[in-house]
C-alpha cells in the first residue's frame, strides 16, 4: 500500500490534469482523510506547485462547515500534497438523475450556500460543478460541501485575470471569453447549469467544447424550459433562464439570493427586478459578440 507521510493511500477518488484525490488512512488519529497529491508531470514547474499550495493555504484560512477543511500538508519526493476532511456521501454528480425535484432544489441550495460562504471571504470558485460538490452524508439532512479551488481567484484581482479557466459546460459567457471582468455571479451561472441539470438529468445547453457553446448560446436566449413535474415550482424556470442569462445584470445579485429563491417555494424571488428576461437589444448584442468570438476562435484553430 503506497504511503505518503503517515497516510496510506487507499481508493483513488478522482484524478485531474493536475492532480489526483484519494481517500486515505491517518493512523495518527484512526480515521479516514483525503489526500490531494500534485502530478508527477507538474511537479517542478513552479507556478503549477505554488497554485496548489496556495489551494491549501486558501482552504485553511476559510473556517466553515460548508467548505471542505485542510489539516496537514507535506511533500514527499518532490510531490507536495495536502490533508483535507474525507467527506462521506459522494459528489453532486452522483446524484444526476436520481433525486425528486424537491430534492435536487434542496441540494442545489445547499450548494449556493456553501459557494456564498467562498464569495463573503472575497473569492470566486470558478469551477463550480457537481463534481467539486460533495455530499456529506453523516449529516441530517445530507448537506453539502464545496471543494477543489484550485481555479479559485480573490474578487480583488477578477479584473486582471487573462487566463481561462473552469468547466466549458458550466463556465458564464464572461468568464469562458473574458468580455470584462467577471464577479461572483459568474459562479451563480454555474449553479444555474448545476440545478438545472439535477432536476432534468441533463445541462441545459450540452457537453460540448467551448466553441460548441458559443454557437448555441449565441442562437438562443434562454435555457430548455423546466419540465412541470410535480414538485417543481412555477417560478423555478424564470428564476433558472435568469441565473443561466448571457447578461450577469440579470443573473441573481448573490448565491444566497439564488439559494433562498430556490427554497422559498417561489422561484421568482431571486430574480432581479425588470429581469425576467433579456431585452431584444441585450440579446441581439450578445448573439453578435459571441458570434465574433466564434469566428476568431475558429480562424485561430486552423
Amino acid at each position: 500500500m503506497q504511503k505518503l507521510g503517515r497516510y496510506l493511500l487507499e481508493d483513488r477518488l478522482g484524478a485531474g490534469s493536475f492532480a489526483t484525490v484519494w481517500r486515505a488512512y491517518d493512523p495518527e488519529f484512526d480515521t479516514d482523510v483525503a489526500v490531494k497529491v500534485l502530478a508527477d508531470n507538474w511537479a517542478s514547474n513552479a507556478d503549477v506547485r505554488e497554485r496548489f499550495l496556495a489551494e491549501a493555504r486558501l482552504l485553511r484560512k476559510i473556517s466553515s462547515p460548508r467548505v471542505v477543511r485542510v489539516h496537514d500538508v507535506g511533500v514527499q519526493d518532490d510531490r507536495p500534497y495536502f490533508v483535507m476532511d474525507y467527506v462521506r456521501g459522494g459528489t453532486l454528480a452522483e446524484r444526476i438523475g436520481h433525486c425528486r425535484p424537491a430534492e435536487a432544489l434542496r441540494l442545489a441550495a445547499e450548494a449556493a450556500y456553501a459557494v456564498q460562504v467562498l464569495h463573503d471571504t472575497g473569492v470566486v470558485h470558478r469551477d463550480v460543478k457537481p463534481s467539486n460538490l460533495l455530499l456529506d452524508a453523516g449529516r441530517t439532512p445530507p448537506a453539502v460541501l464545496v471543494a477543489d479551488l484550485g481555479s479559485a481567484k480573490r474578487l480583488a484581482d477578477a479584473s486582471g485575470v487573462t487566463v481561462t479557466t473552469g468547466t466549458p459546460a458550466y463556465m458564464a459567457p464572461e468568464q469562458a471569453f473574458r468580455t470584462g471582468g467577471f464577479d461572483g455571479r459568474a459562479d451563480v451561472y454555474a449553479l444555474g447549469v448545476v440545478t438545472f441539470e439535477l432536476l432534468t438529468g441533463e445541462r441545459p445547453f450540452g457537453a460540448g467544447g467551448r466553441l460548441d457553446l458559443t454557437r448555441k448560446r449565441a442562437s438562443t436566449s434562454s435555457p430548455p424550459a423546466i419540465p412541470r413535474e410535480p414538485g417543481v415550482p412555477d417560478g423555478i424556470d424564470a428564476l433558472l433562464r435568469a441565473a443561466l442569462s448571457v447578461d450577469p445584470e440579470h443573473r441573481p445579485r448573490t448565491a444566497r439570493a439564488f439559494a433562498d429563491a430556490l427554497l422559498s417555494g417561489e422561484g421568482r424571488e431571486g430574480v432581479p427586478a425588470g429581469s425576467s428576461r433579456p431585452t431584444r437589444l441585450v440579446v441581439w448584442l450578445s448573439a453578435v459578440a459571441l458570434y465574433l468570438v466564434t469566428a476568431i476562435l475558429t480562424w485561430l484553430v486552423r
